[in-house]
């Protein structure tokens, strides 16, 4: 059997500008989760490491240094990750970072919030494990999109199920994240121009103008109305609606 992809890169071409993902039954039974790239595809799997390997013995090399830095610290000790072991990190890292650009492209919501809120934890083992600021740094400078990202698929998924309300106190409360890694980095004001933040601020805009109203604001809407077209009586049998209502609540 050939080895040359030309059949199947040409059966599903690139298309610069756009995330083409697909997820596919792999031979082992197991789905697997395809992203077209300009030069061939990533092939990754749904759940586990991206590329369904167990280094070490573990399910990831994260999870490796956890298991590791909980055995020196029950020990009394302390675990100091290596530049070499942050290296290895990052570049696991972004095999996540893969996987859950594709999964969102999919709706796969809850497995965006799995790999996002996986490489969060990822920056802050990271930020606790070693002595150079640089090194924490290294990753830490993503926070905000990996925030933003993991406020995005929540709010989506809230969404699917017709929960606005909560899907506005996620991102509200992916905003405030956001806000306070700046300062906590000792740099407020790039919050101003940050793009991550401002994303959230139109996603907010936009599920807020798609939130039903309820029935309180659509009497309101309508008592606005009436008193615009000098409708009085409609109007005031409108204000006794609405007191009665926000007496019940």
């Amino acid at each position: 059997m050939s080895l040359d992809l030309n059949q199947i890169l040409g059966d599903w071409p690139h298309e610069p500008g756009q995330i083409k993902v697909r997820r596919v039954a792999g031979l082992d039974g197991r789905d697997k989760v395809q992203l077209r790239i300009d030069l061939g595809v990533i092939q990754m799997e749904v759940s586990g490491r991206p590329d369904g390997t167990r280094p070490r013995g573990a399910e990831s090399l994260l999870a490796h240094h956890q298991a590791e830095a909980e055995r020196a610290e029950n020990d009394g000790g302390t675990y100091q990750l290596t530049a070499e072991d942050c290296g290895e990190l990052q570049q696991e890292g972004i095999q996540y970072y893969h996987r859950y650009l594709a999964l969102y492209q999919l709706k796969d919501y809850k497995a965006v919030i799995r790999d996002t809120q996986r490489n969060l934890d990822l920056f802050t083992f990271v930020a606790a494990h070693v002595e150079k600021e640089e090194l924490a740094m290294a990753f830490q400078q993503f926070r905000p999109y990996v925030l933003m990202m993991n406020t995005r698929a929540r709010a989506a998924l809230e969404v699917d199920n017709d929960n606005y309300g909560a899907a506005i106190k996620f991102i509200e409360k992916g905003r405030e994240a956001i806000i306070e890694f700046y300062q906590s980095v000792g740099n407020p004001d790039a919050a101003a121009e940050s793009a991550e933040l401002s994303f959230l601020n139109d996603l907010l805009e936009e599920v807020r103008a798609k939130r039903p109203l309820t029935k309180l604001e659509k009497l309101r809407q309508e008592l606005e109305t009436a008193i615009a077209s000098e409708a009085y009586e409609r109007a005031a049998t409108l204000r006794d609606a609405i007191k009665a209502l926000e007496a019940k609540t």
